[in-house]
């Protein structure tokens, strides 16, 4: 009978110190929440960034996510990968240019042929702007930088 909890105790242990490290490159709030709670699918559905809903909050491989309806959850449910941010939801600008992980503004973004792409925004500072001065090399430089950091 020991055995047999310290076998539970190890497998959950375990479990979460891979779930933590398989989530360690995303961009989450202090709650394991994604993009600041903003509706995944409003991006491609609406072409527009809408706040989510604690209502219509899913989890998926540990991360939750909120939606603006549940229209929107089960469209996320039945396919929740096509709907992820490139990059983990870092900036993707800065992703490309310097290879870091920056904060984003979940207002600030681009469908680019199914890929969401998020940018950092502040008054000085619209990444969006500078990304669409170069997007072919900085998405392939993003590609790069994000692949080192993730494998």
């Amino acid at each position: 009978m020991k055995k047999y909890f310290l076998l539970l105790f190890l497998s959950v242990f375990f479990q979460d110190i891979y779930s933590q490290d398989a989530n360690s490159h995303l961009n989450l709030n202090s709650n394991n929440i994604a993009v600041d709670g903003y509706d995944l699918v409003s991006y491609f559905e609406e072409n527009k960034a809408v706040e989510g809903k604690k209502n219509y909050k899913f989890t998926f491989e540990n991360v939750n996510y909120y939606f603006s309806s549940e229209k929107h959850l089960n469209s996320f449910k039945k396919s929740p990968t096509k709907y992820l941010p490139s990059f983990g939801g870092w900036c993707a600008y800065a992703m490309g240019a310097t290879g870091e992980k920056v904060k984003i503004d979940p207002e600030s973004f681009i469908d680019n042929d199914g890929n969401l792409y998020l940018f950092y925004y502040s008054f000085f500072n619209d990444t969006k702007s500078k990304w669409n001065n170069d997007p072919k090399n900085l998405e392939q430089k993003a590609k790069i930088n994000w692949k080192k950091i993730t494998n």
